[in-house]
């Protein structure tokens, strides 16, 4: 299918604001009718197109090769299992789903796209013709869908809030040699992040170190004054999540920016208004670690490499036979940054699907 042409904002061109709707859709605890689900959707996206914001973003899942069958509940959502939240997610939201989502939005004239969860969520997004990829902060590891993203060149955003500085290098290294348009998206993963957890320092680290990106900043602050000093620093993307309602059942409302207040955010951005607000309290360290290294959410975020489906003794691994799954807490000797470790190495032994590689498994 024919790409949509974007363009990543350079320094002279206006802040790239996203209202982050994500999963937000989702307003109750008991399943709802798929219409209402697709109604929520494009109210919010409406609502978004009026509070000023560039882009409307999404989230993508596919159960079968994101989330294992275990049960798993995150710190940051009580509400439901890991395994249960993202079986939902993938029931309510067939590509039709994004389909009429995407040709709403460009029918009001608003930049859609999503974040895949994993490479089958990406496939299911290809399908209808994305202008650009953002990669979450669990899932810049997983080179199975960095692999898929890469080759599609569309221009790429990822986030920092579960990694180190050296993860990081890594992947904006591999992006970069395959060409791809990069933007990083300094952030913080607490839902929500109090003011003493930013080191907003770190945007003028990321200019330096990554001269060849651009540089952003995803949000999850009550407020607006965060985001303000980001792009006061430079920031050039503006990421926040975005509801109806932050009393509303579900694992965003919470962190997110209701209308009226996102609109504000806006207009002060748009206005240069972000110029009168103190950054002092959010300065930081440049040559701190990023707070992604100790994120307590790692090991249920971070995937392993997992068979795809059953494998025979003998057989030469490839990608196609290779999932990366949450959690990495489940086990499994291969991150999933480690592919290149796998493919092209021949099975010692059968493995059916989602058996963990090991090194055992491959013939010496």
């Amino acid at each position: 299918m024919k790409k949509t042409s974007f363009t990543l904002p350079t320094e002279n061109d206006p802040v790239f604001i996203i209202a982050e709707i994500g999963k937000n859709f989702i307003e109750t605890e008991d399943e709802r009718p798929q219409e209402e689900y697709l109604e929520n959707a494009k109210e919010l996206i409406r609502l978004a197109y009026e509070s000023g914001a560039d882009a409307v973003k999404f989230q993508t899942h596919e159960v079968e090769d994101e989330q294992l069958p275990v049960h798993i509940v995150a710190p940051h959502f009580k509400g439901a299992d890991r395994h249960a939240w993202v079986t939902r997610n993938t029931k309510i939201t067939p590509t039709s789903f994004f389909k009429e989502l995407k040709e709403y939005a460009e029918q009001l004239g608003i930049i859609f796209f999503s974040t895949p969860m994993s490479r089958k969520a990406a496939e299911k997004l290809d399908s209808l013709g994305m202008p650009l990829w953002k990669i979450g902060s669990g899932d810049i590891h997983d080179h199975v869908l960095l692999d898929f993203v890469a080759k599609t060149g569309l221009p790429t955003i990822i986030s920092t809030g579960m990694t180190s500085v050296e993860e990081l290098d890594r992947t904006v290294s591999y992006l970069q040699d395959n060409k791809i348009s990069t933007a990083v998206l300094y952030c913080v993963s607490q839902y929500p992040a109090p003011k003493e957890a930013f080191n907003l320092s770190t945007i003028t680290r990321f200019k330096n170190r990554y001269p060849h990106a651009t540089i952003g900043f995803s949000d999850h602050s009550h407020g607006n004054e965060v985001a303000l000093v980001a792009v006061k620093l430079g920031a050039r993307i503006i990421e926040k999540h975005f509801s109806r309602d932050r009393e509303l059942w579900g694992s965003d409302h919470k962190t997110s920016l209701i209308p009226e207040e996102f609109a504000d955010m806006v207009r002060l951005i748009r206005a240069g208004e972000y110029q009168d607000v103190d950054a002092t309290p959010y300065l930081g360290d440049t040559k701190r670690e990023l707070e992604g290294a100790t994120s307590e959410f790692r090991p249920y975020f971070n995937k392993t490499l997992v068979a795809g489906h059953d494998l025979p003794k003998g057989h030469v691994i490839t990608m196609d036979d290779i999932y990366a799954m949450r959690p990495r807490m489940a086990g499994g000797e291969f991150d999933s940054h480690q592919t290149d470790e796998l493919i092209g190495k021949k099975l010692s032994s059968a493995l059916k699907k989602y058996d963990a590689f090991a090194t055992t498994h491959l013939r010496q």
